[in-house]
């Protein structure tokens, strides 16, 4: 016995080192391989697909398609826009808000004070102003308020909304109340572009600032700190474990994102030549939430699709039964949160997956 204990011992040692040594270069290849196609994904996850190009060749198409109907085209964009915004803290962040519509009433009377008592109404520079004082309003708001979260949070970002609107009432001797600052004009684009009847100005104007505003939104979602963001939605507790700075993250977005929506209520002013204490109020704010829920949050282009739906179900809708036209609304609202809870974009995302599978298995 002890003779084959002692022949069995020599050839176990090599038995084992011979069925562990291919084990650890097996491991760490496939390790480098999983680190390679992460890096690929994090290096190409920015770059512009071809599909992509498609919004954009609609929105300059309807330029010639409809060219009676480009002030409420500009409407369109403009919405689009605003919501966008929201899907920056909404659908990356996670910051549900009932008072975005504040920023959005922020950049609308900038740009409309400046220009009736100020006399100051240079398109360009007004939107840059806009932009500044929503999002200091973003920030000092933000600093304060995303302490909170879940209904503590939605309750706090409604009443600010509100007490802005008040304060505009109070303040009528400067805002006009709610008779808003009507009447108001702006110089030629540049010195050399001037508003025509139909509002075509108006919709390329609109149209190239969304453009560059989306790049650049488009360039903080793909960046490390647009990651975060979405990390902080995902798993806040996992963020604060690791060390990064949630509360400080979320005021940036906050604040960018305000900024976004004041250039969107700068827009809305410019183009109406106007602007109300309505601009401040729920409404607005809810109506840009049905949006993005409509179009899908946390994918960039749902604020397109849902921006789209709803203004021409909107336009559609009130000249069929104006007393009766938000039922519509509503019942295509409950049907997307019941079915679709991706949003309509999501449900397109879907389809195509399931095209692609069945090509790639025939």
């Amino acid at each position: 016995m002890a003779e084959s204990n002692k022949a069995m011992s020599p050839n176990m040692t090599p038995n084992v080192t011979s069925s562990a040594s291919p084990a650890a270069p097996a491991g760490s290849t496939t390790v480098q391989a999983a680190r390679a196609r992460a890096m690929e994904f994090m290096a190409n996850r920015h770059r512009f697909r071809a599909w992509e190009l498609l919004p954009w060749l609609v929105a300059f198409a309807a330029f010639f398609i409809f060219p009676d109907r480009m002030t409420f085209g500009s409407q369109v964009l403009i919405m689009v826009l605003f919501a966008l915004s929201l899907d920056l803290i909404l659908g990356y962040a996670g910051i549900v808000t009932l008072g975005h519509a504040a920023f959005f009433g922020l950049g609308a009377y900038t740009v409309a004070l400046g220009a009736a008592r100020l006399d100051w109404n240079e398109p360009i520079s007004g939107l840059f102003a806009a932009a500044i004082v929503a999002g200091l309003g973003g920030l000092i708001s933000g600093w304060f308020l995303l302490r909170y979260r879940g209904l503590t949070l939605l309750m706090l970002t409604l009443a600010t909304g509100i007490m802005l609107m008040e304060l505009g009432n109070y303040r009528s001797d400067i805002s006009g109340g709610y008779d808003g600052v009507p009447g108001i004009s702006f110089k030629p684009l540049f010195g050399v572009f001037d508003y025509d009847l139909y509002g075509r100005t108006n919709y390329l104007y609109v149209l190239v600032v969304l453009f560059v505003i989306f790049l650049l939104v488009r360039r903080i979602v793909y960046s490390p700190f647009g990651q975060t963001l979405t990390g902080i939605r995902e798993n806040v507790r996992r963020m604060h474990a690791i060390g990064s700075p949630v509360h400080t993250r979320l005021v940036t977005a906050y604040t960018i994102a305000a900024a976004i929506a004041g250039v969107a209520g700068a827009l809305f002013a410019q183009t109406n030549s106007y602007a109300t204490l309505t601009v401040f109020d729920f409404d607005t704010s809810a109506k840009v939430m049905v949006m993005l829920v409509l179009g899908g949050t946390g994918r960039l282009y749902g604020a397109f699709v849902g921006a789209v739906i709803y203004m021409v179900l909107e336009d559609h809708l009130s000249k069929m039964s104006p007393a009766f036209w938000q039922f519509g609304i509503g019942l295509l609202l409950v049907v997307t949160v019941l079915f679709l809870r991706r949003g309509i974009l999501g449900l397109f995302e879907d389809v195509a997956a399931k095209l692609f599978t069945r090509k790639a298995k025939s």
